[in-house]
């Protein structure tokens, strides 16, 4: 994952060495161990050579939108399974189209919430539960302990949202709708047995999206998205998450990889 998921992959880690290089009659320094951090990828690092080693590894199940497959997500999950430190994670696109927008709209959905397929919260509701649902299946394909991982929604201006269409615009009802599409894949997800979903976002992409009534999803653990520096998320980890909630994970850009420091 990355803020538009541009970043392109390339081979090798970065070998951290202590101290000078051999001169004179001093003795060489051994180069110290590759720094082992966690790292996030998906269907762009199909077929590519990935990181390592890591300490944990973050796999998006879509293909960049919901209810999308990723076509390398057994792989990619092989490979974050190997992690020396941290159980693989999960990330799944989110969206909020609306009935103009979306050839997946509900429609005559009597549950979790009733949609005649309007445009409607009852209806964004459903079909973030939808694709919640849908994006929990395609990982339980892989894993039969997709329900012990930790997920993160993705929440981006990449998407199609209510708040970003021109049929609907930045209005308090379009917020509100985009904000039940999220509440509905957080209640899908802990439907599944999910103990843990968590927000992957900027303050800018979050308030574009859900508006100030994005505190609804405090209780969420935040994971600031960003190409920056490892101190830019270090800091990222210090500063008050988007949702209002606590800042777990911080992305930054390393060796042409999403790395994640965790906080």
């Amino acid at each position: 994952m990355s803020l538009r998921r541009a970043l392109a992959v390339t081979a090798g880690l970065l070998l951290l060495v202590s101290g000078p290089a051999y001169a004179g009659g001093q003795k060489p320094v051994k180069p110290g161990p590759a720094v082992a951090v966690t790292y996030d990828v998906s269907y762009p690092q199909c077929g590519k050579t990935l990181p390592g080693p890591a300490d944990g590894g973050i796999v998006g199940v879509n293909g960049g939108v919901a209810l999308s497959a990723n076509p390398c997500l057994a792989s990619e999950y092989a490979w974050a399974a190997k992690a020396a430190t941290y159980a693989p994670a999960f990330y799944a696109n989110t969206a909020n189209p609306g009935p103009a927008y979306s050839s997946h709209w509900p429609a005559g959905q009597s549950s979790p919430q009733a949609c005649d397929g309007s445009n409607s919260t009852g209806c964004s509701y459903d079909y973030g539960w939808n694709y919640a649902t849908d994006a929990f299946a395609r990982a339980a394909a892989v894993t039969p302990t997709a329900s012990a991982a930790q997920w993160w929604l993705d929440v981006e201006t990449g998407n199609s949202w209510q708040t970003l269409e021109a049929a609907y615009g930045q209005s308090a009802t379009a917020q509100a709708n985009d904000r039940a599409s999220l509440a509905g894949a957080v209640a899908a997800l802990h439907a599944a047995g999910v103990a843990t979903v968590g927000v992957y976002s900027t303050s800018y992409q979050w308030t574009q999206i859900a508006g100030s009534g994005g505190t609804q999803f405090s209780a969420q653990p935040a994971w600031v998205a960003g190409v920056g520096s490892l101190s830019t998320a270090q800091n990222n980890c210090r500063s008050v998450s988007f949702t209002g909630g606590r800042v777990t994970l911080a992305q930054y850009a390393r060796n042409g990889y999403d790395a994640d420091y965790r906080c």
